[in-house]
Parts: C-alpha cells; structure tokens; sequence
C-alpha cells in the first residue's frame, strides 16, 4: 500500500505537467497504484494561502482517497487566524509550510504559536529543504518534540546535513520525493531505521515513479517497505487509512 504525502492540485504555472484537476490526480495515482494523497492546492503556494485552502478543501470533500493538506502563514497580519482550529474543523490531514517562497522565518518568534498549536493538535508539518536551512528544521523540531516534521525534496548532496538534524531529534522525518542520493535511502533506514522515512512523490512536478521506483526497487526487506510506503504516514496522522 502505498500513501502519497506529498502531492498537489492545481496547475503548474511554470511547467506542463497537466490541468492539476482532482480526476487527473486519481487517474495517475491508479495507474501507479497509490491508494491515497495528501494533497496541497498550487494556490496556497504560489497565490493566497488562505484562498487555496478553501479550494483543495472543496476539491476533496467527495474524494475519501484524497485529503487536504493546508498552508500555514505566521498570523502576524492576521489573515491566518484560528488557522489550526479551523484545519480540524475542515478535516485537515497536515500542514505545509513554504517560508522561504512566502518570505518569513519559520523558526522564528513570528511562526511560533501557529506551530506550538499545530504541535497541541498533533497535525504533521510539511515541508521541502528548498524552503528552509537545516539549523532551522531543528531549532522547530527541537522546541515541539511532539510535532512531527516532514522534510521531502532532499536533492543529491543534503544527507550529510540531514543527518545530524536526525541523530539529535526524534521528530524529524525525510520524505522520499527527489531523495536523489544513490542508495540514500537505504543508508537512512540502516542508521535511522525505516520508521524516519515517509512515502511521497512531489506530484505532478515530479513524476511519480521516481519515488516508487527508489522505493519498491530498494534494497529493503518487505516489512521496511510497508513502513515507508504507508505505515509511518499513517501513524503520523493518528487514524487508520481509508481503503482505496
């Protein structure tokens, strides 16, 4: 089984990869074989934060395969405010968060009661190495033990920097989308165990047999693959799976 934590709707505007529309999405994630997504709207990153997550949570409302991932801003100007409150009324699965595309600090004082908050609701933090520096995935991780951090788009030379982040937190996870470094995940489950690693594509930037392929062609052994292919998604999300 296989769950996609990180993927998007909407279109792409920099690159032709599709409509981005919710019947493309399942259709590609049946061709693959993925049984669910959580999905992000390409408006919350590239337009309004708050615009796109009403409409990825309208999007999915009819699609138990695919779940709601917003964009969390901090409220200084207040046009996230009750964010968290109002991600679980919407049945928000996660949250993700482009600090370096949207122009603030993550780890500091201005993103913090957003993120001690999304820690007290237990909703997973998203996010891509692109938008942040190491330092500051500790500094986040460190303060919030029980908030779980995503961080996927590691690229080829990150593992070095990643891995110190992940001996000194217990909270920290790498996502597979662009892990790029030969036989990198299998050296992260053999230091880190397979419990660290989460399951994602990039979709449909990237193309989703990348990710499968570094995973189901691995060398690891079965029980491994199913921990990181839907098991520790799912026990980061705290409920059972929907059946495809």
């Amino acid at each position: 089984m296989l769950i996609d934590a990180d993927a998007m709707l909407g279109r792409h505007p920099r690159r032709d990869v599709g409509a981005g529309t919710v019947t493309q999405a399942l259709a590609d994630m049946d061709r693959f074989g993925i049984a669910e997504a959580l999905v992000t709207h390409s408006w919350s990153w590239l337009h309004d934060p708050h615009q796109g997550n009403l409409r990825v949570t309208d999007l999915t409302a009819a699609e138990p395969r695919l779940r709601p991932c917003w964009v969390m801003l901090p409220d200084t100007c207040g046009e996230t405010e009750h964010f968290v409150a109002s991600a679980l009324e919407h049945g928000v699965a996660a949250v993700r968060a482009y600090p370096a595309d949207h122009g603030y600090d993550l780890a500091g004082p201005d993103a913090a009661p957003v993120l001690d908050a999304l820690a007290e609701a237990g909703l997973p933090l998203l996010l891509d190495a692109p938008q942040i520096t190491w330092p500051a995935v500790e500094t986040v991780a460190a303060a919030r033990p029980a908030l779980p951090v995503v961080v996927g788009g590691l690229g080829y030379r990150l593992l070095r920097q990643a891995a110190g982040v992940l001996a000194r937190t217990a909270n920290v996870h790498i996502g597979l989308a662009n892990l790029s470094s030969h036989c990198g995940l299998e050296w992260l489950v053999e230091r880190y165990g397979s419990r660290r690693l989460v399951f994602g594509t990039g979709a449909p930037a990237r193309d989703r047999a990348e990710s499968i392929t570094r995973l189901l062609w691995s060398e690891l052994d079965d029980a491994d693959v199913a921990h990181v292919g839907a098991g520790n998604i799912r026990n980061l999300l705290r409920q059972e799976a929907r059946a495809a």
